[in-house]
Order: C-alpha cells, then structure tokens, then sequence
C-alpha cells in the first residue's frame, strides 16, 4: 500500500512539473488556447502548485505577445495572487518555479502599464516590488525591467571591481572621455559564447576611436552540468571557459562581482550596456545583439 502511494505521488509530480514545458511547446506553435486549456487541466488535477503558477505566467507573456494586454494583465495579476498565498506557508526561493512565475507574473504587469501609456506607473510598480523583494532571487530581474524604463540617458552605475579576471578594470569615472562598453555574460551562457567573435571585431574596429569594454560575470554556485562547486573551484571553471570560448578576449577586464549583476539588472545574458563619452548610458540591451546592431550603437555615440 505504501509503496503504491510513494508511486502515486511521484507520478503526479512528474505530470505537475511536465505542465510548464507542455504549455511552453503549445505557445511555440502559436495555440494559446490549447496552452490555457492545458493550465485548466492540470490545476483541476493537482492544484495551484509551483509548476503550475509558472505556467500560467506564460500565458500571461503569451498574452503580452499577441497584445491582449487585458488578458496579460489578469493572467498576471492571478499569478501574482497565488505566489503570495503560497508565501505565507514558504520562503520564495524554496524551488526555482514559483520565483519565475513571480517574477514572470511582475514583469507582465509592468509591461502593460508600459504599454497603455503608464510609464510612471510601471516604474513605481516594480520600485514596489524591488523593496518587498530585494532579499530574493528575483531583485535582479525587478531591477532590469526598471533600468530598461529608466536607464537609458542617466550616468552608468559604478562597477565593483575588487575581484576581476583578465587585465585590472579601471573605474567608471575613470573612463570619461572614452565610449564604453559592458558585456555581462555567464560561464553557462551559449548566447555569450556567440557574442564573442562580435566583441572582438568591433574592439579591434573601435581601437582608435578609444573603445573600451568589460565584460562583467559573476559566481553562480555551480560548473559543468549543473553540479555544484564552491567559490575556488568555480573560479577555475570560469578560467576554463574563459581561454575555450573567449580566446580573443582574455586581456579583457572582467570584474568578478554579484552586485555588479543586481545594480545593472542583468538576469538575462548577455546583458549589453552602452556608455557615453560622458558617462551616461546610451544603450541598455537584455539579450544577444548583431555586430550591425552593436556598431550602429556605438556610431551613434561618436
């Protein structure tokens, strides 16, 4: 009998956890009914677990997507609802899918005040929500919704820089005078790894121009397939990487430092951050850029 209970619940955390991934492949191939039909499904049977909160913050960034901005507003805000009835009983960070889905479900919210005209509103929405949750795994992703409304034109934030690999970096305020680029990147990240060849031409390109670029990272608590590694061992798996993926770009300075990733919002990467001759940021990017993109960019700050 107990073995056959142990089976019983096993299964059916297999089938919660299967929900996201079901949802997701339902989105790709643009049937979003199919993908709410599913959420419905799954809650009936096992109720509003993580797995499928973080489901139903899909829909609502399908919503977004397809510019239901009603609709991605009340997926959102139901997501939001639970994920904090579930915290009265748990801490966030207990499992990875309820502070996805949070942080998902905020992100949408933002979005659409973005989109309805209600910038202000946005911005106080997330200032909200970073100080209810700046202890947490999502401060990082608050504050990149934040610095993508509010960034661009305001002087780029200090780097810490007291542990770095490649050459020393030279403080921010240090650089006034020359155009500056960020490249915030992981040792997991495949779309880094892409990016490489591009930074290395246009640092080369922009040479006499006095381009200069650093490429922040930071620890992640693991290496290798996911396994888990201390500080010191890390540190030497981020090396490797470094030399395997990042041949043209080891004289690069490559601050070692968390905060760095919190200031700047870089939860996803790259993260790519344009400073003026200045000091002011002129471009803030979430995501993988074209060498096109990148180059009209730094033209454009001379």
């Amino acid at each position: 009998m107990l073995r056959r209970l142990i089976l019983a619940s096993l299964v059916a955390a297999a089938a919660a956890a299967s929900v996201v991934t079901d949802v997701q492949t339902a989105m790709s191939h643009g049937n979003f009914p199919l993908a709410e039909t599913m959420v419905q499904m799954y809650r009936a049977q096992h109720g509003d677990t993580p797995e499928i909160l973080e489901a139903l913050s899909w829909l609502a960034r399908g919503d977004l997507m397809t510019r239901q901005f009603d609709k991605a507003d009340a997926h959102a805000k139901e997501t939001e609802q639970l994920a904090q009835q579930a915290l009265a009983t748990r801490p966030l960070d207990a499992e990875p899918h309820l502070p996805l889905a949070l942080g998902a479900a905020i992100e949408v919210e933002a979005q659409v005040l973005t989109a309805n005209g209600d910038r202000s509103g946005a911005l106080a929405l997330l200032r909200k929500d970073l100080a209810a949750y700046r202890n947490t795994s999502i401060r990082t992703r608050i504050q990149k919704n934040i610095n993508l409304l509010s960034l661009e034109g305001r002087p780029a934030p200090a780097l810490e820089e007291r542990e770095y690999l490649g050459a020393k970096p030279a403080p921010l305020a240090t650089l006034h005078g020359k155009p500056v680029l960020l490249f915030f990147w992981a040792h997991w990240c495949p779309d880094c790894k892409q990016e490489e060849h591009i930074l290395a031409v246009l640092t080369r390109e922009y040479a006499s121009k006095g381009l200069v670029l650093i490429a922040p990272t930071q620890h992640y608590g693991y290496v290798a397939n996911g396994e888990e590694a201390g500080p010191a061992e890390e540190l030497k798996y981020i090396e490797q990487i470094r030399h395997q993926y990042y041949a043209d770009l080891l004289n690069i300075p490559a601050p070692l430092s968390e905060a760095n990733f919190r200031n700047y919002g870089a939860s996803t990467t790259p993260t790519l951050v344009l400073i003026d001759r200045s000091g002011i940021v002129r471009l803030y990017h979430p995501g993988a850029m074209t060498i096109d993109e990148l180059r009209a960019a730094i033209d454009r700050v001379g």
